[in-house]
């Protein structure tokens, strides 16, 4: 009778250890599975740093405007056990849809957030648009394609859920600052091109914009006056003599065919965000592909996210996805 009290307390132990391990195991793979964020960038970081140069620069209020509704943190794709989230912006009222804007974080392709939109996203849905915020895989997650990858499955997400969410299919434009404006471009540049697709490439119209917003986004990785480095070379695989064909494949100056979106460009004062626009414009002008350009003088790389300059950067953006959209 003794010995089989021993052998059940050793069958509990061995039940209880069991269990340890395997919260241990679980733990351990959460630990595994977590997702190493750069967060060097930042509204506030930028604002700290540009302060001192521009002492009245202000950042724009975060209230939601009266008639907005705000979705928050919704997955739009899953690769593996990895979850992709999107914030949505769109107009409460009862109109069966609208044009819709994807927006994409800069911060050199290794950091930033989604939530760098919220006033810019808001004001948006204020004037009549769905705007959908979106993280995606950066250099210290992934590198190049599978940014690319990420953007072009979010735009299908959005046709995807369009009678959801109040978007209209047929007007979907892509508007990134910094990175997120070379990406941007990246996405209007390479409409129904199977290279940049990923995956999916079932219905090549699904991941296709009608227009692009760049931001001091840079069109030419390799040109005489991108200044585009270590930063780049995290994401696309190492310097441009070590992997020079991503750094040709990532310039959306390279793809520019009939297909590509029209583009509006709003940059700063420093020319290295200029790089490969002049060339791209004037391939657009050969297709009869229509953009705009407006240079805002004496400001910081990242103007758009503060005023004096943040109210035209606005009222410029709608004004052009009114015409194209």
């Amino acid at each position: 009778m003794i010995r089989i009290k021993k052998w059940m307390k050793q069958v509990k132990w061995c039940r209880g250890m069991q269990w340890l391990l395997l919260l241990l195991m679980a733990g351990n793979a959460a630990i595994g599975q977590a997702v190493v964020k750069d967060t060097s960038f930042t509204v506030y970081s930028s604002y700290t740093k540009e302060k001192k140069r521009f002492p009245q620069i202000e950042i724009p209020s975060y209230a939601v405007p009266e008639g907005v509704q705000v979705v928050k943190d919704v997955g739009y794709r899953i690769i593996g056990d990895r979850k992709l989230l999107a914030d949505v912006y769109m107009p409460s009222g009862n109109q069966r849809s609208y044009p819709a804007v994807l927006l994409v974080f800069g911060g050199g392709w290794k950091s930033g957030n989604k939530d760098h939109w919220i006033p810019f996203a808001q004001q948006l849905a204020a004037n009549g648009f769905v705007a959908v915020a979106v993280e995606y895989r950066l250099s210290p997650e992934a590198p190049y394609p599978a940014a690319i990858h990420d953007l072009k499955d979010a735009v299908r997400w959005m046709r995807s859920n369009a009678r959801k969410y109040k978007i209209n299919k047929r007007k979907i434009a892509a508007l990134g600052a910094s990175a997120g404006g070379h990406l941007a471009s990246l996405v209007g540049s390479t409409n129904r091109n199977k290279a940049f697709e990923g995956e999916t490439k079932s219905c090549l119209r699904k991941s296709r914009v009608q227009a692009v917003v760049n931001i001091d986004g840079v069109l030419a990785f390799k040109h005489p006056l991108s200044m585009e480095g270590k930063v780049a070379g995290e994401w696309l695989g190492g310097s441009y003599e070590e992997n020079p064909t991503n750094w040709e494949a990532a310039s959306p100056l390279n793809h520019v065919d009939k297909h590509t979106a029209p583009v509006l460009f709003l940059n700063s004062s420093t020319p290295r965000f200029h790089a490969g626009r002049d060339e791209m414009i004037k391939k657009l002008n050969a297709l009869r592909i229509y953009s705009e350009v407006h240079d805002f003088p004496n400001t910081p790389h990242t103007f758009w996210l503060f005023h004096p300059w943040y109210n035209e950067v606005l009222s410029r953006t709608i004004a052009f996805l009114n015409k194209m959209l």
